[in-house]
């Protein structure tokens, strides 16, 4: 077992404890569907995040870092986005110390974001320039990251608008054991999606 498995599966443990002292119904939706959508998307299911019950029909995704700025406007952008980080094996991630605020507009939140990457996406900015590289040589980038996230009034996902804290940013070559695949990741993930929250 990877040594971040724990880490990976509870990932969203925090907002679930936040979630117990929400009352607003709005707001409730608004961290569900969040909770839901990252799920789905590190498990590789992005077509289910993406489906017209969750998200917008012309999303819109801006991520910040390293100095760029990457924007994807409409979901055919944001699909191939998706596409893009299975092809180069870069969708296993997971958020740490999350501290969320929520309110009718959507949340904002800022977390510590971990992703296991291949060598080429190591660069000043990962998402910039997405690439596999040798399956076997894989690397923890772990950063700061600034999220803020739009809903519209069906309390569905307008938008992501992501910034990086560049000074926070560490590379660590893991032991391959401890690499948790795209494979592993959906398997670990399946059950946390099927949990129904109160």
């Amino acid at each position: 077992m990877s040594r971040y498995e724990q880490e990976f599966v509870t990932m969203f443990a925090g907002l679930e404890k936040q979630l117990e002292s929400i009352d607003n119904p709005r707001h409730r939706a608004i961290l569900k569907n969040y909770r839901r959508h990252g799920l789905l998307e590190v498990a590789g299911r992005y077509h289910e995040l993406l489906a017209p019950d969750m998200t917008v029909e012309h999303p819109q995704y801006r991520l910040h870092e390293g100095g760029q700025s990457i924007v994807l406007d409409g979901m055919e952008q944001v699909l191939g986005f998706y596409e893009s980080l299975v092809a180069a094996n870069a969708l296993v991630m997971w958020v740490a110390d999350q501290d969320i605020a929520v309110n009718d507009h959507g949340f904002s939140g800022e977390v510590v974001f971990n992703a296991f990457v291949p060598a080429p996406m190591l660069g000043e900015s990962a998402f910039s320039d997405i690439r596999a590289g040798d399956p076997g040589e894989m690397y923890l980038l772990r950063r700061t990251l600034a999220f803020v996230w739009p809903y519209d009034e069906r309390c569905r996902l307008i938008g992501e608008h992501v910034y990086e804290d560049g000074a926070s940013r560490e590379i660590i070559e893991p032991d391959p054991a401890d690499v948790i695949t795209a494979a592993r990741a959906a398997e670990l993930l399946a059950p946390e999606i099927d949990r129904v929250l109160p």
